[in-house]
Order: structure tokens, then C-alpha cells, then sequence
């Protein structure tokens, strides 16, 4: 069912429930206005929802205590991560009781002859890293952001490395899910492959908080590569960068990252990351993994690839320094692209289609950027058919963001168009509900169905991704 409190029944309903979760949680049930504006955003768009109260529980049992809490006094429950995501998951739109998860960040098994772990749902994932440094073994999923691994598994990630390990729907072997009435259900097991029973693991991995609050995680790992290598090559077209990437993936060359910037994803980028060695051309950032005789034939193979497309300046970076670098300047276009407008807002799209739709809603993505006006780079996972625009307005300008928003509408229509989705990895949130039902069309009824069993009085993130 959908939620219909207002936001002052909600508060009052809080402020009834305030002495229980301070029994239960003493000062770690928190209201102060700090706190709560800090938790009514994430990195996407400024549109805040304020919680009543924050909670920053330690175990399973305390977060089920909390929920069971919630749910007898009908009060709307918002898990909260990282505050990295996209798409306003975190957005406390009816207020109510966020349960930030980033205290519970305890890595709490690791089996390197199964090469697998357990970590509680605060854990990010550049925290696994470092405590798998000296296991041989890493976590492969990168969005980019320091995110929660809860939150990851919440909205379903995945990232630059996607094209070779895959994105959370692979990695994600099981869960500890809290559900709407405060019961503590494990899914999944540490088998690599299971015919038994409804794939509950699957069904809450990109739910959004939406069917209950994702408390662990069992994850899949992979061995450290025997060698890694970076390049960098630039283009005199996108059409030309984009030729090279099928050609690279038709061949099955098995690239780790593949990356495509345009030239105006890359002026910005070497602004602000000071990559001065760059011209603002199209230009992809691959990377390659595995034994070095193998790393060298891959190199060989996809310099060539780009050699006959036009492509020129490859530059390698052996050494994890030099690769850290242009990967750090990747991974801050979204802060490349701010900086290029002081003072501005950023509206991301997540638009990810089939590899032999790509080239053409690409170019015709770009052509409508043209005519529009607008200052939106494109950056994408190209390996895997997904591309951002970070698109760039003056939140002041009371016309800018209506332009924004059609700009962004089009690029997921026309990613529905052509075989594909609205989002490839940032999740519905509020701002893809309308595009998700074009996208789904009967099956968004399905969808529904599932909310109203798993959660029939509708306090699980009221207002995301599914209009009830």
C-alpha cells in the first residue's frame, strides 16, 4: 500500500517512538538538526527529505528491535549507507526514522581457500580492500565513490570494472535482510550456484530499502592479478573510440576497464586533474589484468584494434601510482564537471543499452546535448553499454532545471527505445519512476505486488522507485 501520513502525523508518531529507541539505543538515537539534514541527501540531486530521528545501530538484533519498533507504530523506515547514491534513495521524503548502517562495519569472515567473505553492511568497499591486502584476494565491484557495501548490494552497483567481474547481481552470494516487522532472515549460501528455492538473494539486491534493511553481505571475491596495466588513447571522433571498444569486445579481448570520456568529459578532467599530457578529444581509459605474457597480448591486441580506427598517443601506466592517477582523474569527472561551473548543480543519467545500440544513442545523445544548450559531458562503462551525462545547471535559474530534467528524460526514453534501461547501475530512487514503468510496463504491477506482501503497511522508503 502506498504511505499517506503527512509529515507532522509522522513527526508526532516519532516523538511517541523516541523514548523506546532510546531505551534501545541510548545516545545513538539521534535528533539533532546537524544530523538530520547530513542524512536527508545523498551526492545526487539537492533534494532533501529530513528524518525525525537518526538511528546508528551496531548489530543485526538492534536494527531488528528498531524495525519492530516502526512497524507497530506504523513509522517510516529510510536505511542510510554511505550517502553516496544518485538517485535520492536516502531522501527522507515522509520523514520518519533513517537507520544508518555505517557503524555495523565489521569485516566478519574471510576465506581465502573459497574466496568469498561476510562483512556487515557499513563495510565500504575500499575498507575490504585494504583488510584483503594481504589475503591475495580483492572485492572487484568499483562505482567509483567509497559506498557502503550494503548500499551497493541495495541498489544493485556495479562500475568501471563491471565488463570483467561483473556488478553486484554476480558478486552478491547471500544476505542478512532485516524485514518490515523486524525478523532477521539469511539468504542465499556460500554454494556458487543453488537450484533451491526463490531467489530471495536476488530479490533484495537493487530493491532500494524498498522490501527490508540489507544488514551483511556475502560476497564473492578474486585473486589479486599477476600484472595490471593502464592505457590511455585518444581519438579524432567518438564514432571512431566507440568502433574500437566493439571491435576490442566482438574479439573477446578481456579487458578489466574500458572507459570511454568525450572531448568534452576530457577538458574538464584535465582542468581539474591537471592532466596536461591530454588533449580534450574522445579518448578511452582500458585496463588490463592477468599474467604478464597474457597482459601483453591483450595490450597488443586492442592497441591494434585502436591503430585501425585512428586512435593515436596510447600511454601506459605500469606502476600503481601512475595507474592511481588516471583512474583518480576518472573517477572525479562528477567534481570535474561541478568545477567547470562553480556554484552549479549536477543531474546525472544512467543510461545503458545493448553494445550494438551504442554508437547511435551516443551520437544522437550528443547531437540533442548540442541542441539543447546545455553543458553535459559524457562519461561511460562502454565495456558493458553504459553511459552518464553529468548534466550542469544553474539550480538559480528557474527555467535550467526543467531543461536539465528533459534533457535527462530523453536519454532514458530513448535507452528504453533502443533495447535497453533508464538506469545500468544508480538505481530508480525518486527521479526514474516514471521512466522505470515506461521501461516495465505490466511487470511494474508484479513489482507492486511484492512491496504489498513484504511490506503491506508501506514503511519501507515510502516514495521510491514504484508509485503505489
Amino acid at each position: 500500500m502506498a504511505f499517506h501520513q503527512t509529515l507532522e502525523q509522522t513527526a508526532v508518531a516519532v516523538d511517541a517512538l523516541l523514548p523506546a529507541l532510546r531505551d534501545l539505543l541510548g545516545d545513538r538515537a539521534v535528533t539533532s538538526v546537524a544530523v538530520r539534514a547530513h542524512h536527508s541527501h545523498g551526492e545526487g540531486l539537492p533534494d532533501p527529505g529530513q528524518p525525525d530521528v537518526v538511528l546508528f545501530p551496531l548489530t543485526n538484533e538492534e536494527v531488528a528491535a528498531a524495525v519492530r519498533l516502526c512497524h507497530g507504530a506504523a513509522v517510516p523506515i529510510i536505511a542510510f549507507g554511505s550517502g553516496t547514491s544518485m538517485e535520492g534513495h536516502v531522501a527522507a521524503i515522509h520523514g520518519g526514522v533513517c537507520i544508518d548502517l555505517s557503524r555495523m562495519d565489521q569485516v566478519l569472515e574471510v576465506s581465502t581457500d573459497a574466496m568469498d567473505c561476510r562483512v556487515q553492511a557499513g563495510v565500504t568497499r575500499e575498507q575490504l580492500n585494504e583488510h584483503l591486502r594481504a589475503s591475495g584476494l580483492f572485492f572487484a565491484v568499483d562505482p567509483g565513490a567509497n559506498a557502503s557495501l550494503g548500499g551497493m548490494a541495495s541498489t544493485r552497483a556495479s562500475g568501471t570494472a563491471a565488463v570483467r567481474y561483473g556488478t553486484m547481481r554476480e558478486t552478491v552470494m547471500g544476505l542478512t535482510v532485516i524485514t518490515p516487522d523486524g525478523r532477521i532472515v539469511r539468504t542465499g549460501t556460500r554454494a556458487r550456484k543453488s537450484a533451491s528455492g526463490f531467489d530471495l538473494t536476488r530479490l533484495y539486491v537493487g530493491s532500494e530499502g524498498l522490501l527490508g534493511i540489507i544488514t551483511e553481505v556475502q560476497l564473492r571475491l578474486y585473486g589479486l592479478p599477476e600484472q595490471v596495466v593502464a592505457a590511455v588513447c585518444q581519438f579524432d571522433s567518438l564514432r571512431a573510440a566507440m568502433d574500437t571498444v566493439i571491435s576490442t569486445l566482438q574479439l573477446g579481448v578481456p579487458v578489466a576497464r574500458i572507459e570511454l570520456l568525450n572531448d568534452v568529459q576530457m577538458d574538464a578532467c584535465i582542468r581539474y586533474s591537471k592532466l596536461d599530457e591530454f588533449e580534450a578529444r574522445p579518448t578511452l581509459f582500458v585496463e588490463f589484468h592477468g599474467s604478464e605474457s597474457a597482459v601483453a597480448e591483450q595490450v597488443e591486441m586492442v592497441q591494434a584494434l585502436a591503430n585501425d580506427h585512428g586512435g593515436s598517443g596510447f600511454r601506459y601506466a605500469y606502476r600503481p601510482e601512475e595507474r592511481s592517477r588516471l583512474w583518480k582523474a576518472r573517477h572525479s569527472c562528477y567534481h570535474a564537471n561541478l568545477a567547470m561551473h562553480p556554484g552549479w548543480c549536477s543531474m546525472g543519467t544512467d543510461a545503458c543499452v545493448p553494445i550494438s545500440a551504442l554508437v547511435d544513442c551516443i551520437a544522437e545523445t550528443e547531437a540533442d546535448i548540442r541542441e539543447s544548450g546545455l553543458y553535459a559531458p559524457i562519461v561511460g562503462h562502454v565495456g558493458d553499454g553504459n553511459f552518464h551525462l553529468g548534466i550542469i545547471y544553474d539550480d538559480k535559474d528557474p527555467t535550467a532545471r526543467a531543461k536539465a530534467e528533459s534533457l535527462a528524460e530523453r536519454v532514458a526514453l530513448r535507452a528504453i527505445r533502443m533495447g535497453g534501461t533508464c538506469t545500468g547501475e544508480h538505481g530508480v530512487g525518486l527521479h526514474r519512476i516514471d521512466q522505470i514503468e515506461v521501461e516495465h510496463g505490466e511487470a511494474i504491477a508484479l513489482m507492486r505486488d511484492v512491496k504489498r506482501a513484504l511490506d503491506p503497511l508501506g514503511i519501507m522508503n515510502p516514495g521510491k522507485m514504484l508509485r503505489m
